[in-house]
Parts: C-alpha cells; sequence; structure tokens
C-alpha cells in the first residue's frame, strides 16, 4: 500500500467549549459539515452545553457528543463533575479512535490535547483564532497552554498575523505553525433582495458583536463627526453583548442615528441594502463578518487589525484603530467616489471566492491532517 494511502483521513474530532453563535464555533460547523460531505467520518465533541448550531450539524448527520464539563459548580462537587467529564472525553476518544482530534479555542485545545495523548490519538491540532489569545493573560493559563502546545503536532492560526503572534508571543516554533483561513459556504455568494431601511441617508452596516474590542464606541463617534460636518448617515449595528446599553447611552447623547437590532442570522439583506460596511474592532481574528461583506460585494472600511489587512488589501478601506476621525474619512471617501466603492467590492467579492471558499478550507485542513499523519506513522 502507498504511503499516501497509509495516511488517509478516516475519522477526525473537532472539539470545542459549546456550539454558540461566535465566529469560531461557526467554523468548526462549516469544517465538519464539509468533512462530512468529503467521506470523512467527523464527531464534534461539546464540553459543556450545546447551543444554536447543534442543529446545523444534526442536519447533516454529524454526530454530536456532549461530554458534561461544568463552570458553574466550584469546590468539590465541580471537580468531582469535570474530572468525570474528563474521563468520559477520554473513554470516548479511546472507542472511537480518531486519526485527528482538532481543538477549537482555549478549553477545546487544552482539555482535548491532554485526553487525546492519554487516548493515544495519532494527531493533535490545536488552533489560535484571535489576538485576544495574545494578550497578557494570568500565568497559570499560560503556563497550562504552553505545556499542551508541547505535546501538539501544529498549531492553526486563521491569518498570518495571529501566526506570527503565535510564534513571537507564545513562543511556538515556526515549523510548528500552519495557516489556514477561515471559510466560505456557497450561499454566502448568493444574490439576495436588499432589506428595506427606513432612512434617506446614507446606510452604514456593521456587523459584530457589541463587546469592547470591537471598538463600536469609536464608530459611534465617527458618526457624530460626520454629523457635524454635514454629513450624517444612519448607522445599523447588528449584534448584541455586554456593551450594548452603554452604546445606547453614547449615541443618544451625541444625537446620532444610530439603530441597534440586536443578533440576527439573516444578514445578507441589510448588506446588500449598505452603502457601506464598517468593523471598527482594536483586535481582531479574521472577521467572518468581512469575509460576508466580501462575498457581498460590498464597500469596506475597516480598521488595519488582526488578520483584516490580509483580506482587504487593495480591496478595502483600511483605517488605524481607536480612531473616529479615520473612520468617519473612510466611510465619506467610499460615499463620495461610487466608482472606488464598486471596483473595491467587486475586488472583494472576486478574492473571497477564489480564496476562501469552503472547498478550499476544507481540502487546506485534509492536507495538513494527512501531513501530519503521515509524519506520525513513519516514526
Amino acid at each position: 500500500m502507498a504511503v499516501e494511502d497509509e495516511a488517509d483521513v478516516q475519522r477526525v474530532v473537532l472539539v470545542t467549549g459549546h456550539l454558540g453563535l461566535g465566529g469560531a464555533e461557526k467554523q468548526l460547523v462549516l469544517l465538519a459539515g464539509e468533512l462530512h460531505r468529503r467521506g470523512v467520518e467527523t464527531h464534534v465533541f461539546v464540553l459543556s452545553k450545546g447551543g444554536p448550531r447543534e442543529a446545523a450539524l444534526l442536519a447533516e448527520g454529524i454526530a454530536v457528543h456532549r461530554l458534561g464539563f461544568s463552570r458553574r459548580s466550584p469546590g468539590p462537587v465541580g471537580l468531582a463533575r469535570n474530572l468525570a467529564a474528563f474521563l468520559r472525553l477520554v473513554r470516548l476518544l479511546r472507542r472511537l479512535r480518531p486519526d485527528v482530534l482538532h481543538g477549537f479555542l482555549y478549553e477545546g485545545y487544552v482539555l482535548g490535547a491532554v485526553a487525546a495523548r492519554l487516548a493515544r490519538v495519532p494527531v493533535v491540532v490545536t488552533g489560535r483564532r484571535t489576538q485576544g489569545y495574545l494578550k497578557p493573560r494570568r500565568p497559570g493559563y499560560v503556563a497550562l497552554e504552553r505545556a499542551v502546545t508541547a505535546i501538539t503536532d501544529q498549531v492553526v492560526a486563521n491569518a498570518v498575523a495571529i501566526a506570527k503572534g503565535t510564534r513571537e508571543v507564545e513562543g511556538v516554533p515556526a515549523r510548528k505553525v500552519s495557516v489556514i483561513y477561515n471559510g466560505l459556504p456557497d450561499p454566502a455568494f448568493d444574490p439576495v433582495e436588499p432589506e428595506h431601511v427606513d432612512t434617506a441617508l446614507p446606510l452604514i452596516v456593521c456587523v459584530a458583536r457589541l463587546s469592547e474590542n470591537k471598538g463600536h464606541r469609536f464608530l459611534i463617534d465617527a458618526a457624530a463627526l460626520l454629523s457635524r460636518s454635514g454629513r450624517p448617515c444612519t448607522f445599523v449595528l447588528v449584534g448584541d453583548g455586554a456593551e450594548r446599553r452603554r452604546l445606547e447611552e453614547q449615541a443618544s447623547a451625541l444625537g446620532v442615528d444610530v439603530r441597534f437590532l440586536g443578533f440576527r442570522v439573516d444578514t445578507g439583506g441589510l448588506l446588500a441594502r449598505a452603502d457601506v460596511v464598517v468593523l471598527p474592532s482594536v483586535s481582531e481574528g479574521l472577521s467572518n463578518a468581512v469575509m460576508e461583506a466580501m462575498a457581498a460585494g460590498r464597500p469596506i472600511v475597516a480598521t488595519a487589525v488582526g488578520g483584516t489587512p490580509e483580506l482587504l488589501e487593495d480591496r478595502g478601506v483600511l483605517v488605524p484603530p481607536a480612531d473616529p476621525a479615520a473612520l468617519a474619512e473612510g466611510v465619506v471617501r467610499l460615499l463620495d467616489d461610487p466608482g472606488l466603492a464598486l471596483s473595491l467590492g467587486n475586488a472583494a467579492r472576486a478574492w473571497v471566492r477564489k480564496n476562501l471558499g469552503m472547498d478550499v478550507v476544507a481540502e487546506e485542513h485534509i492536507v495538513l491532517y494527512r501531513r501530519l499523519l503521515r509524519a506520525r506513522r513513519a516514526r
């Protein structure tokens, strides 16, 4: 039998803390679905709770295993419960005997990697998906992460910027770090009818969780600058989070037209209606929201953080983070030059379709898994 056949990937386990509506969970579901359609037996391990994305996995016929870890039971009871869950994780891995375990986000790859080594899983892959993991943290977290990385075969970053930070901040050897971008499913490229928004002003859309790192406060300040300069716009914020009340108060105090729509899955119509899409993050990984706006062919203004410059280089307007004036200038530039806005949107759509289709991303994962599996079996 050829070496390539011996390294064929037959069974993969993807591990995550939960199946909520975050970008990492979305990418896990997309990858699981594409692996499954390519004939790879795919299992998703959920450490604690399920979530809204679980239904999509089950609809594809992908097995979802809830391990029963708990964060809410402190003391001896909680410790006993989590120890039992960890032993359940090890036993399940021993029973399934996957070729690869791929852990998403901190809890998923820390617990998953240790359990995988105890269960003698041949290949262990972990992920780095946001600049937040490269900021200062408690020493215990850092030490545990480095110990886990030592027993991991490969770390997958979703952007070159995240890979660079992983090497420099965490000290992971370059040979142990790969870059595989996030992916988009085919429906992301389908034409969508623009959604009606009751405004006569230019419409600026931002799709992002309402958390501090997304920088909405600077966008609202930019809205005020535009209004004071005689260029008022309607800003629509899609997303929810801990910052919502503070941002609503800020918008009210500044007297700007900022509309909070809360979390929505169906953003296609709003993107189609948007004159400009904006992402004002102060830290970022590889933004699903930017990718979706690119797939829709929209002109984009975004801050040059994380992997965003890799997405929008020559395909969007990049501005410094935490700079309301720069955000406002970027918006005006696109509103005043429809030809530029159209050309950037078309270039973004063409690039993302060529490079970030889910078929491309899944193939890159399979090639990586095969290479690591072949190296493991050659030892």
